[in-house]
């Protein structure tokens, strides 16, 4: 299982990346667990500059704007 962590303060991009993400997870049959982090010191932690952020198994994959799907299946392929 993978755990994916979405870094933001909560915007509505950052919910739509969740809700991206936890999509294309179903469509995949990817078992993972979504969690959102809105802590600023531990978003710096992981790097991200720009959020939304998204951290798949404690690798930061993306900072900075909603994902494409195309992005979201590659990493959910990878991990």
């Amino acid at each position: 299982m993978s755990v994916i962590r979405i870094l933001g303060p909560g915007c509505a991009n950052c919910a739509k990346t969740a809700n991206l993400i936890a999509e294309v997870a179903r469509e995949l049959g990817v078992d993972a667990t979504i969690e959102k982090e809105t802590d600023v010191a531990t978003i710096m932690k992981y790097g991200a500059m720009s959020t939304p952020g998204v951290v798949i198994d404690e690798e930061l994959v993306h900072a900075g704007g909603v994902p494409t799907v195309e992005e979201v299946r590659s990493w959910l392929r990878v991990h």
